[in-house]
């Protein structure tokens, strides 16, 4: 009998920012020797680990995914959502790159935690600059699984967003229609969750449209069920209440994993 993955927590951030264009998202491409989503085309995030949790004790009921989503969107692209003690404005450029030399490559690495580095510089996460927008399970058929809380973010204008050149090999500031018609051409991959999360955050034209559009929206969680695959193919089956247009579509684009 096979026994089925559990799904481990993640987080991860859409970040925004009004362009020429219209509403854009900031997406890296991850590494092609990473096992799960290799080369695709994502959102900056990650798993959610035992110092988030600790972090996290005593908040609101998803403080460790807010957390976890901010520490990666930090480590993998350089933005850092947090404020000094006291204050309601985001950490300054200056204190930033101070910030980020001193500490991102060993919090990367596992060799310092995000809540160490917050207190030796009198920061704190700035958790309610996250929008709650999707929240995605990895199907119960592959072999290496994600419970996935997703949400919106404002790009700080002064925090240039970067990959980091190990987990993520490249980055781009585009329109959700952008990366969608580029996907089709063949330029980019896209998992399953992040094209329907692009078709959805595509229906808001504006930064401050999709944040009002998520929080006037219930988070319905979508674990997706497989009712059949024909070659490449798979037709998949997720809760029409989540938001996404339908409650089944054909996929043709490779699993996660």
């Amino acid at each position: 009998m096979t026994t089925e993955a559990v799904a481990r927590p993640a987080a991860t951030i859409l970040l925004l920012r009004d362009g020429a264009e219209g509403l854009e998202v900031f997406m890296v491409v991850r590494h092609h020797a990473i096992d799960f989503a290799a080369g695709a085309l994502v959102f900056p995030g990650g798993r959610v680990d035992e110092h988030d949790q600790a972090f996290a004790a005593g908040g609101v009921p998803d403080m460790a995914f807010r957390i976890a989503a901010i520490r990666e969107t930090f480590e993998e692209c350089g933005v850092l959502l947090a404020r000094p003690a006291g204050s309601d404005r985001l950490v300054d450029a200056a204190q930033l790159r101070f910030v980020e030399d001193e500490h991102r490559a060993d919090l990367a690495a596992g060799r310092v935690r995000f809540d160490t580095v917050l207190t030796a510089h009198g920061l704190v996460p700035a958790v309610d600059l996250l929008v709650p927008f999707a929240h995605w399970i990895t199907p119960a058929h592959q072999p290496k699984r994600y419970d996935t809380r997703f949400y919106l973010a404002a790009a700080p204008s002064e925090h240039l967003a970067v990959h980091d050149g190990h987990e993520s090999v490249d980055s781009v500031w585009m329109t959700p229609a952008r990366v969608l018609a580029d996907t089709e051409a063949g330029r980019f991959k896209l998992v399953f969750a992040t094209q329907m999360n692009l078709v959805r955050l595509g229906r808001s034209g504006t930064v401050a449209e999709a944040m009002e559009a998520a929080r006037a929206s219930d988070v319905v969680t979508v674990l997706p069920q497989m009712i059949k695959a024909e070659g490449t193919q798979r037709r998949l089956v997720i809760p029409v209440e989540a938001g996404y247009g339908g409650p089944e579509f054909v996929v043709d684009n490779p699993p996660a994993s």
